[in-house]
């Protein structure tokens, strides 16, 4: 079959003598050129500007402009500042060992055994993966405060101590709450790569006298490295990067972390400089970790050669399946069933701390949000609005990248790539002083407006309309849009007719996958927010300084449930491994 290669955005490479080359389409200022000079353009602006800008300004004196390293040394000049670096690097690393003793053996057990239940499991993970961290860990206040968290009292109640037994004001507490919402990414990514495993090599081990812990421990899980160490880094730089859990039990606990002493550098009077200096390490960190998974995995190869047909057959545990669903299920109550359940029991409560009662019940905390608080109407209008535009605008900026660098229509396409995925390693805090840096002074003023929530969503959550858009454009072959042009048909038409009626469900998922996290946001937004821009993610920030949790928890309770409907739509009419759709 003939291949199409094309350099061009619509012609062969401009080399020296061609008759049709990318500088004369240019010149002539075809549709789709320009289409994909104004891709290009904004994927500068929203990837390259902010980095070049956040670095610029960390050597950069306020009043003069001049390069100094006084940013530095004022970001670094104090024992308390190191100390919330380290502390976050702390708080990463026991986060990730955590993640994996809770996601790796659940994973193990829905894909390679007959532990019963598994859908219900399934069900309780995905609901820990869309429940905010900040959610999570106002959950986790009202469970394990150390004088009325519910399971204190009850311990209290029981045992007849004058003391709780939880302390969530701790680091050991700050590290189990972010874990309990972390560890799906190492669950998904772990029985991802266990389904593609066949079991003969398990078979192999067991007829030569392995057992069952053995030949896992021995033949499995290293065949699945590669995923498990991604796992662990995702969660290692969303541990590190997060601020609402941080903010919430880190401080009333007297210790900080990188992204509460960045917060603090935003305070009046603002030292955006000085808050660019110390984000910078932060960057250098999540450059590093992918760096060294990257390395590591890339050592040896991963592969199982086999003839046979790579069938599975589930491991009997036996009377270790119910143990082995025990645990899931303790952890998935601990993740997902027991901070929803305290969440809806404030949310529907007059005053939480009173307990379950008919008298106690409620419903006037969501008729105050919805029908009398104006600020927070605005609050859900606002987060939905912008997290549908920037689902929107990262999908479509996402499907011109991926469509010139699959294409390889321009010069550079890899570059491209590189932009469009390199948000990833960008944590959020750091993204948004970038954006600060960029685009808040004269002449575009952006700092507090709509647009710029926006543009930084976009540009946060690129990665993944990328990885879907490219992989989906990666099974359709070029020849397709051809036969379009061949009959007298434009680039443009060929997308519009061809393509993007293949792709519409590959997008439509794209678009799920970016809308939920956007909406729940909090890392970005409590930078970049102003007063006419809030949130609901900053709005339940404000009431949980404010300690108005029954409100918190009926405003978070509309925004996780507004989670699982979207998800719910997805699963319905696009399939239920929408969410589990690979990148290049």
């Amino acid at each position: 079959m003939k291949r199409f290669a094309v350099w061009g955005a619509l012609a062969a490479p401009a080399m020296a003598g061609a008759p049709d080359s990318i500088w004369r389409r240019l010149l002539r200022l075809e549709p789709a050129m320009l289409l994909w000079l104004f891709a290009m353009g904004v994927l500068l602006a929203l990837v390259a500007n902010p980095m070049f800008r956040l670095a610029v300004a960390s050597f950069e004196e306020p009043e003069t402009g001049r390069w100094t390293l006084a940013n530095y040394i004022a970001a670094y000049g104090s024992a308390r500042q190191l100390q919330a670096l380290w502390n976050s690097l702390e708080l990463g690393i026991g986060v990730a060992l955590l993640s994996g003793v809770f996601g790796i053996p659940i994973a193990w057990a829905i894909s390679r055994t007959d532990m019963p239940a598994k859908p219900l499991v399934r069900l309780l993970i995905f609901g820990a993966f869309i429940t905010p961290p900040y959610l999570g860990a106002i959950s986790w206040i009202l469970l394990a405060g150390p004088n009325s968290g519910w399971l204190n009292l009850t311990w209290m109640t029981l045992s007849g101590a004058d003391h709780g037994l939880f302390n969530v004001y701790s680091m050991s507490g700050l590290v189990a709450v972010v874990a309990f919402s972390s560890f799906p990414y190492v669950f998904v990514l772990t029985e991802s790569a266990l389904d593609l495993v066949p079991s003969e090599m398990e078979d192999a081990a067991s007829i030569l006298g392995a057992g069952v812990l053995h030949t896992t421990l021995r033949v499995t899980l290293p065949l699945v490295l590669p995923a498990i160490l991604g796992g662990l880094v995702v969660c290692f730089l969303e541990a590190i990067a997060l601020f609402g859990a941080p903010a919430m039990i880190a401080l009333p606990a007297n210790f900080q972390v990188a992204s509460t002493q960045l917060w603090q550098f935003f305070e009046f009077p603002v030292r955006a400089e000085q808050a660019a200096a110390y984000a910078m390490p932060l960057l250098l960190i999540t450059v590093l970790m992918i760096w060294l998974q990257r390395s590591l995995t890339g050592r040896r190869g991963y592969a199982a050669v086999t003839g046979k047909s790579g069938e599975r057959r589930p491991i009997r545990l036996g009377a270790w399946r119910w143990p082995m669903l025990g645990y899931a299920l303790l952890v998935c109550s601990l993740s997902a069933l027991l901070p929803l359940l305290v969440l809806l029991q404030a949310a529907f409560s007059r005053a939480w701390g009173r307990g379950l009662s008919v008298g106690n019940l409620t419903l006037q905390n969501f008729r105050y949000i919805l029908f009398e608080e104006a600020q927070a109407r605005e609050a859900i209008l606002h987060t939905f609005a912008y997290a549908g535009a920037s689902a929107l605008a990262a999908i479509g900026l996402a499907f011109v990248i991926a469509y010139l660098v699959r294409r390889r229509l321009v010069p550079g396409a890899g570059l491209l790539a590189f932009l469009c995925m390199s948000p990833i390693v960008i944590p959020g805090i750091v993204l948004a002083i970038g954006f600060y840096a960029a685009y808040s002074a004269p002449p575009l003023a952006l700092y507090g407006t709509s647009l710029m929530m926006i543009l930084a969503f976009t540009t946060r959550f690129l990665p993944v309309g990328y990885a879907s858009a490219s992989a989906g454009m990666q099974s359709i072959h070029p020849e397709m849009e051809e036969a379009v042009r061949s009959l007298g048909g434009g680039r443009l038409l060929a997308i519009r007719r061809v393509l993007v009626p293949l792709l519409k469900k590959n997008l439509a998922g794209a678009w799920i996958l970016v809308f939920i996290p956007a909406a729940r946001e909090l890392s970005t937004a409590i930078f970049l927010v102003g007063p006419n821009t809030r949130v609901i993610s900053v709005m339940l920030f404000d009431l949980s300084e404010e300690g108005n949790f029954e409100v918190l928890a009926a405003l978070g309770a509309i925004l996780v449930a507004t989670s699982i409907l979207i998800a719910t739509i997805g699963f319905r009419v696009i399939g239920r491994d929408f969410m589990l759709r690979r990148g290049p």
